[in-house]
């Protein structure tokens, strides 16, 4: 991941300093879709994780907060 990241800032530098080709920037494009999926995949596998304490003492999983309820 961190050799995306560097690709993509240098990219960036590169874009502001000459301009892309049209390959450098559906490169750029797929390493920052790339990067956002992974930062999401990353963020909801630590939500799934995470516990909530109600005051009266009762614990809540995060994920099951969000599950659609048949009503």
């Amino acid at each position: 991941m961190d050799l995306n990241i560097d690709r993509i800032n240098e990219l960036y530098r590169k874009s502001k300093a000459e301009g892309l080709t049209e390959a450098e920037k559906e490169e750029q494009a797929a390493l920052r879709k790339a990067y956002v999926e992974a930062f999401h995949n990353n963020l909801r596998g630590n939500l799934d994780r995470m516990k909530i304490q109600r005051p009266d003492g009762t614990i809540e999983n995060v994920k099951d907060r969000y599950k659609p309820k048949n009503k």
